[in-house]
């Protein structure tokens, strides 16, 4: 048996969707994320790809922090709809007995000026793991997306 859910969050952006769609859509959050979150994550390295499907990155995290590497795959990129999907591949959650660890992002058009990022993440773990469900937060998807809305209204130079 597996056990699942599936955990989000929102938050409003002041900047147009397809500005939003830009930062969330190929690697530029990456190199935001890993610029920004220093203390948390020592590197993130482009394994495979350029942005687009496919594309692999490996996250590596500072020692002591009680995280483990992973790689993690983007599965679905949907310019249209501003939907991107990653997946972890190898280490990390799977390690922990989790048979799906999906991150979905989504930018929803509010107005002309606006947008709402939507963070998901849904996992399923193996029965005989479930207890390690616990570690699954949705906070470090809202720091991100808080980074992002910081970045995006930032004024340009």
């Amino acid at each position: 048996m597996v056990v699942g859910d599936k955990l989000w969050h929102k938050l409003e952006l002041p900047v147009p969707a397809s500005e939003a769609w830009e930062l969330y859509g190929g690697l530029q959050l990456a190199k935001l994320v890993e610029e920004q979150f220093s203390t948390l994550i020592q590197k993130i390295e482009l394994v495979q790809g350029d942005g687009g499907l496919g594309t692999i990155l490996h996250l590596s995290f500072v020692p002591g922090t009680g995280l483990s590497d992973y790689k993690e795959k983007f599965t679905k990129i949907d310019n249209e709809n501003r939907v991107k999907e990653t997946e972890v591949v190898e280490g990390g959650y799977l390690d922990l007995g989790f048979t799906l660890y999906r991150v979905r992002f989504e930018i929803i058009e509010k107005d002309g000026d606006s947008s709402i990022v939507k963070s998901t993440i849904e996992y399923e773990v193996k029965d005989e793991f479930a207890v390690n469900a616990s570690v699954v937060s949705i906070d470090a998807l809202a720091n991100i997306a808080l980074l992002a809305k910081n970045h995006l209204t930032k004024p340009k130079p």
